[in-house]
C-alpha cells in the first residue's frame, strides 16, 4: 500500500509536534511515531527551557554561556539566532496552553538556575517540564484536521529518488521521497511518499547499557539519513548526565540539574563535597566537566555512586519546587529532605546528528531534521543544560518557514513509483536470544570502552568487534521476517559505528569527548565538526 502526504513526520517529541501544528496552515501533514505519540524524550524532561525571560538577564550573557559551554565549536550564527528567537517561541508555548511555573509577585516565569548559567533562565513547570509540554502540544494536534497522527509505525529507511530510479546510489542532491514505515500491529510495510520528510526521532542513549533515555532512544533518525548518504556530524560527543538516580529497582530516572541549581552539593560516600578538586565552578560546573568528576571521584574510592546533598534546604521548598522527584526518590526509600540521594553518570543527549542548515535542512533535498536527531551547530562540543526543548522549537518554527517559502515548488516536482519493500526470508526469528545478545553486548562494550573517558587502544578493540557483530545483523535482517527489535538493532550497531568512528578520528580532549591519549584541545587541526557520509562502494547497512 502506498500513502501520498505534503509532509511526513517521523517522531513525536517537541519537534516534531511543534513543527507539525506550523506545517498544518498550509500543507497536509502525516507524523508517525513508533509507539504511542507520548513515548517520547520529551516527556521525560525535567529542567526546562533555557531562554532570556528576565530583565536581569541578557542575549548576549545567553550567547556567551553557550558559547563556553560547546567548548569551541558552536556555530556562533546558530547560537545568536537560537538565543534572540527563544524568548518568543517560549511564550508562543504558553499561547498554545503551556503551563509553566509563575514567578512571585506577579513575575511571568519562576526561572531557574542550572549548571552553567550565568543567570536564572530556565522556564519550568515544576519537574515535569517535557511532560507538560507533551500534554499541551498533543491537545492542539488532535484538534488540528490537518494532521493525521499514526501510532506504533516505524520507520525502516528513507525512500532516495537515485533508488527509485534505479540510479547509482550516493549522487549529490539526492531526493528524499518519503520512507519505509512497518505498521508494528499489522506486520506489513507500506511506502510513504511526501514532498518533504522531517526526522524528529530524538537521540541514541539506548546504544550504552545505562542512559536516562526512554526505550525509544534506538537512533532511528541518524541511522536512517546516514544509510541514504546524508551528512552526519559530531558524534563523538554523547552527553553523559552526571545525575541519574542509583536504583537497580527504577531505570533512565534522572535527577534533574535544577536540584544543584538551587544548591545541591555532590558529595563521595565520605559524606566529603568534591567538585571543586576537578572544576573551579563546583557543583555549576557544565554536564562534561561533573560528569569527568563523578567518574574520577568513583574510580578513586572504588564507590558504586557518589551523592546529591540538598538536604540544608527547607523540606517544604524542596517538595514544591521538585514534586516528582521528591515522590520517586521517595517510592524507593530516599527521603532528599533528610537523606543524599545517590546517583552516577548515564548516557542522556546526543549532541552530533544529522548536519543540517539554519532552516533544518539537510544534504539531502528535501529531507529535514530537527531536535535531537540533528546537528545544528548550537551545542558544539557540550549542550548547555535546557539548550535543548528551545532548540527543538526555534527550530521547528524555522523549518515551517523554509517549508511556507518552498511548498508550492516542492507539489509540483514528480513523484517516481517507488518499489514494494523487499521482505527477508519468509522465516520468523523465534531464536530471539540471538537479537538479546547482541543488544546486550553492544550496549556493554559502548559502555565500557566508549564511555566518559576514553583510550585509542580500546576504540580500536571495539572497532573490530562492531564490524563482526554489524555482519551478524545485517544476516538477520535481510535473511529473516522484520521485527521492530531487529530495525532498533539495526539502527543501534549504525550508532554505536559512527560514534566509535568519529571519536576515533578525533585526536584530543575537547568537551564531552575526553581521551586519556590525546588530553589536550588541539585547536590548530581539530577546530572543526567531525563530519561522516556514508560510501557507497561499501556494501554498508
Amino acid at each position: 500500500m502506498a500513502e501520498f502526504c505534503d509532509v511526513l513526520i517521523i517522531g513525536s517529541g517537541v519537534s516534531g509536534l511543534s513543527f507539525a501544528l506550523k506545517a498544518a496552515a498550509f500543507a497536509r501533514v502525516t507524523l508517525i511515531t513508533k509507539k504511542n505519540r507520548a513515548d517520547t524524550a520529551t516527556n521525560l524532561a525535567q529542567g526546562g527551557v533555557a531562554a532570556v525571560l528576565s530583565v536581569e538577564d541578557s542575549i548576549e550573557a545567553h550567547i556567551n554561556d553557550t558559547l563556553i559551554s560547546g567548548d569551541g565549536l558552536c556555530n556562533v550564527d546558530i547560537v545568536r539566532a537560537v538565543t534572540t528567537e527563544g524568548p518568543d517561541r517560549v511564550r508562543e508555548l504558553m499561547e498554545l496552553g503551556v503551563r509553566f511555573q509563575r514567578g512571585k509577585d506577579g513575575e511571568e516565569f519562576d526561572l531557574g538556575m542550572e549548571g552553567g548559567h550565568s543567570a536564572r533562565r530556565v522556564a519550568h513547570a515544576s519537574d515535569l517540564t517535557g511532560r507538560e509540554i507533551e500534554r499541551a502540544l498533543l491537545a492542539q494536534v488532535a484538534a488540528n484536521a490537518n494532521i493525521r497522527v499514526l501510532e506504533n509505525h516505524l520507520a525502516i529507511d528513507l525512500l532516495i529518488e537515485s533508488k527509485a530510479l534505479g540510479e547509482p546510489a550516493g549522487k549529490e542532491g539526492d531526493r528524499c521521497l518519503g520512507a519505509y514505515v512497518l505498521d508494528r500491529q499489522t506486520g506489513e510495510v507500506d511506502v510513504y511518499h511526501a514532498g518533504v520528510t522531517v526526522l524528529c526521532t530524538g537521540g541514541c542513549g539506548k546504544v550504552y547499557l545505562y542512559t536516562t533515555n526512554p526505550d525509544i532512544a534506538t537512533g532511528d533518525g541518524v541511522a536512517m539519513a546516514y544509510r541514504a548518504g546524508a551528512r552526519v556530524a559530531n558524534l563523538e560527543f554523547i552527553q553523559f548526565h552526571p545525575t541519574c538516580f542509583f536504583n537497580r529497582e527504577v531505570k533512565n530516572f534522572l535527577i534533574s540539574e535544577a536540584v544543584r541549581g538551587e544548591g545541591g552539593v555532590l558529595i563521595n560516600k565520605e559524606g566529603q563535597p568534591f567538585m571543586k578538586k576537578y572544576d573551579a565552578r563546583g557543583d555549576l560546573a557544565t554536564r562534561d566537566a561533573v560528569a569527568r568528576g563523578i567518574d574520577a571521584e568513583m574510580k578513586a574510592t572504588g564507590a558504586d555512586c557518589v551523592f546529591l546533598d540538598i538536604t540544608h534546604k527547607p523540606a517544604a521548598f524542596l517538595k514544591d519546587r521538585f514534586p516528582n522527584i521528591y515522590a520517586t526518590c521517595k517510592q524507593y526509600g530516599v527521603d532528599l529532605t533528610t537523606t543524599p540521594i545517590p546517583v552516577v553518570p548515564a548516557a542522556h543527549y546526543m549532541c552530533g546528528g544529522v548536519l543540517v542548515d539554519e532552516w533544518g535542512c539537510s544534504s539531502i533535498t528535501n529531507l529535514l531534521a530537527l531536535g535531537e536527531t540533528a546537528c545544528t551547530g548550537l551545542h558544539g562540543a557540550n549542550r548547555l543544560a535546557s539548550n535543548s526543548l528551545l532548540e527543538a522549537v526555534v527550530f521547528a518554527h524555522r523549518a515551517a518557514k523554509w517549508l511556507e517559502r518552498h511548498i508550492a515548488a516542492i507539489r509540483q516536482l514528480p513523484t517516481p513509483s517507488a518499489d514494494p519493500w523487499r521482505a527477508g526470508g519468509a522465516q520468523v526469528l523465534d531464536e530471539s536470544i540471538l537479537i538479546t545478545h547482541n543488544w546486550n553486548q553492544l550496549r556493554q562494550l559502548m559502555w565500557d570502552y566508549v564511555g566518559i573517558v576514553r583510550r585509542k587502544k580500546r576504540l580500536d578493540l571495539i572497532m573490530s568487534r562492531l564490524a563482526f557483530m554489524s555482519a551478524e545483523i545485517r544476516e538477520h535482517f535481510f535473511d529473516y521476517l522484520l521485527t521492530p527489535d531487529l530495525v532498533e538493532l539495526r539502527n543501534l550497531a549504525v550508532l554505536a559505528d559512527l560514534i566509535v568512528q568519529s571519536a576515533s578520528l578525533r585526536k584530543e580532549s575537547r568537551g564531552l569527548h575526553y581521551i586519556v591519549d590525546y588530553p589536550e584541545k588541539n585547536d590548530q587541526y581539530y577546530l572543526r565538526d567531525t563530519v561522516l557520509q556514508r560510501s557507497f562502494q561499501d556494501s554498508g547497512q
